[in-house]
């Protein structure tokens, strides 16, 4: 069951990335991603947005240079399978690539600088990342550890890494771009 949780996850991961519906990872998928992402943070709010858009391409560097096992320039799901279970959420890529943008979006999506996200900041970041609306209650819930009625950077933090590189599959971070199916 734990191997399968992951490759559920990483699945879902997969479709979301592939802005080009297109079944391949490309480049241009990556950067689709960071101007998503990007697109999140104020006009003023250079520094976060470059931030985001940077680990993405760190993302890309890490996925090209170690799953792409065909070399053509492109990642196939199998590929990216293989990749995010060995590399990417390996400690010496996952900060570079995941994390960064997960501290990144996270100061951007505060836009009260209270170092917490309310429900309304997290329906916002669901929305604008093109997530199913119909989750964000229930995963703002989940993600809510302290049930404050906010999401902290460490609760925003710990929920990135739960998805990521938790195999139970109760583990609330599951939740975070929506339900594992």
């Amino acid at each position: 069951m734990p191997a399968k949780v992951k490759k559920q996850k990483f699945t879902m991961l997969f479709d979301w990335f592939d802005q080009g519906g297109d079944g391949l990872l490309t480049q241009d998928d990556f950067r689709a991603m960071g101007d998503l992402f990007s697109g999140l943070a104020g006009e003023d709010d250079r520094e976060n947005a470059s931030a985001m858009r940077e680990a993405f391409e760190e993302w890309w560097r890490v996925l090209l240079a170690h799953g792409d096992a065909d070399g053509d320039g492109r990642i196939s799901r199998k590929e990216f399978l293989d990749v995010m279970e060995v590399n990417v959420t390996a400690p010496e890529h996952f900060g570079s690539a995941v994390l960064a943008i997960a501290d990144a979006l996270m100061r951007a999506l505060d836009t009260n600088g209270d170092g917490e996200l309310s429900q309304d900041e997290y329906v916002r970041m669901y929305s604008a990342l093109g997530i199913p609306p119909e989750h964000s209650g229930d995963a703002f819930r989940r993600l809510d550890r302290d049930g404050n009625g906010a999401i902290s950077h460490e609760e925003f933090r710990a929920a990135i890494t739960e998805f990521y590189l938790s195999t139970d599959e109760n583990a609330p971070g599951n939740w975070l771009i929506g339900p594992i199916e």
